[in-house]
């Protein structure tokens, strides 16, 4: 299997209890089959303490009840791991042992990266200063089954690169960079499938204004928005919109919206230049957004249906 990551991924480490924003605390904490099964097998007081936390959600998952603050029931004063300690990291849950790696399979390729969630992670892509590329690798993996359409992914991976290209050509300032991204994005969507922007009148601000609060700081950040249009030709700009091509743009395989996926990279630039330009702020949406299914369906739906989300709208941001 081929395995490409951003050439930073490796340098990646977990500052466990010297976090300022535990991942530990705020979500809930899914506990896969596997681990439950592993879990069901022990004994002695490690199992009783996992047995008495252990719940579902509302989507009949299973998941670890929280504790006083959202913390996980497992994170001791030390804002250490008990788990962890007890018998070791392999050992808690797959959502434990890969955040904030995120993973994306496409049959033969296996694409990792890290997410603006980890506040480490965070402030390593934006404070990047070379360009945001990858480095690929071959493992003894067989590739996973799918049924994905060849002729597609292959297209999308030619268009993604492309993309790439528009937003790390230094010849052009970035907001311009922008426009010719979504502009792109537009004329290809014309080829793959029907695209009706919505009429959704939400206005930009109360796109943000999330149904599950994970962390009350991003409300305050929403509360005080206000726009600075000279954020946005900024080298950290230029790494979140590289982000969120690397992340999403390939998804597109599976619903043929590619529009959207360069939605998600223009809105995401304008997160620093609405609600702060900051490593800190890009980590609070991320964590609030891309971690909460209830607020990610939302932000989906309303990349579509939202009058100030559709192309144009955001295009004029960047003029």
């Amino acid at each position: 299997m081929k395995i490409i990551t951003p050439v930073f991924y490796k340098n990646f480490k977990c500052i466990a209890s010297a976090c300022p924003d535990s991942c530990c605390q705020g979500w809930e904490v899914d506990v896969d089959k596997s681990t439950l099964e592993y879990y069901k097998a022990l004994t002695g007081g490690l199992h009783e303490r996992i047995e008495s936390v252990l719940d579902k959600d509302e989507f009949e998952n299973d998941i670890f009840r929280l504790a006083d603050k959202k913390r996980c029931p497992f994170l001791n004063c030390e804002n250490l791991c008990d788990i962890h300690i007890a018998i070791g990291g392999e050992h808690t849950p797959y959502t434990c042992k890969t955040f904030p790696r995120f993973i994306n399979d496409f049959g033969g390729t296996r694409e990792l990266g890290i997410s603006f969630s980890c506040p480490v992670a965070s402030d390593m892509m934006w404070e990047l200063e070379e360009d945001f590329s990858f480095s690929q690798e071959l493992n003894s993996d067989l590739p996973a089954l799918n049924d994905i359409d060849a002729e597609l992914y292959f297209t999308l991976l030619s268009e993604r690169k492309k993309a790439y290209e528009i937003i790390l050509d230094k010849t052009k300032p970035f907001n311009v960079r922008m426009v010719a991204l979504l502009e792109s994005a537009k004329e290809l969507q014309k080829k793959l499938d029907d695209y009706e922007e919505g009429s959704n009148e939400i206005d930009f601000i109360s796109v943000f204004n999330n149904p599950e609060i994970i962390n009350k700081e991003w409300e305050e950040k929403v509360c005080n928005a206000r726009f600075d249009i000279a954020v946005i030709n900024s080298k950290p700009c230029e790494n979140i919109a590289m982000y969120f091509l690397f992340r999403y743009y390939m998804q597109a395989v599976y619903d043929k919206d590619v529009l959207s996926k360069a939605k998600m990279a223009a809105v995401g630039v304008l997160i620093p230049a609405f609600f702060g330009n900051d490593s800190w702020t890009i980590h609070l949406w991320s964590k609030e957004t891309e971690h909460s299914d209830v607020n990610m369906d939302r932000y989906k739906k309303l990349l579509k249906s939202a009058d100030c989300l559709c192309s144009e709208n955001l295009i004029k941001y960047f003029k």
